[in-house]
């Protein structure tokens, strides 16, 4: 599957969910270096116009996508386990809708490491939210191609 992503399907019952997975020819660390370095985003990641703030455990930050280059998506670290697995949680208070984002790296026998992504919308309000977000699996699919692209140039 070099050079393509696979995708999980979209989950019913008016929950949301986009993904990709790839293998990409570099260590787990040097694609966490890309990973975690907010203000470098916009060099190697085309959906991407700026993100703001520090990716670490428990810090805020601002992301800023192509697809609404005028609107900030703040989320929250809330897990970080350096070279291995990072989840970025957005939404409104009290669950009522909550994005959810989960970085996972794993080493393959072969020195490559498969990285996915899976971005899920749930909460009391996602059936009714949920019909208003656009397709982004596109913008996942072009994360995915370039982070590789990226990790290992």
């Amino acid at each position: 599957m070099e050079g393509s992503t696979a995708r999980l399907p979209v989950v019913s019952s008016g929950m949301k969910r986009f993904s990709s997975t790839i293998a990409i020819a570099a260590t787990p660390d040097r694609i966490w270096s890309l990973l975690v370095a907010a203000p470098d985003y916009p060099r190697w990641n085309s959906t991407v116009t700026k993100v703001e703030g520090t990716i670490a455990l428990g810090q805020s930050i601002k992301v800023f996508a192509k697809i609404s280059p005028d609107r900030a998506f703040p989320v929250k670290v809330s897990e970080f386990e350096p070279g291995r697995r990072m989840v970025w949680l957005g939404g409104m208070p009290f669950g009522l809708f909550t994005g959810t984002r989960v970085f996972t790296l794993t080493p393959n026998s072969d020195g490559s490491t498969q990285v996915s992504m899976v971005k899920t919308f749930t909460g009391l309000l996602a059936p009714l939210i949920s019909k208003t977000i656009p397709d982004l699996q596109p913008a996942f699919d072009t994360f995915a191609l370039d982070l590789k692209r990226a990790s290992e140039s």
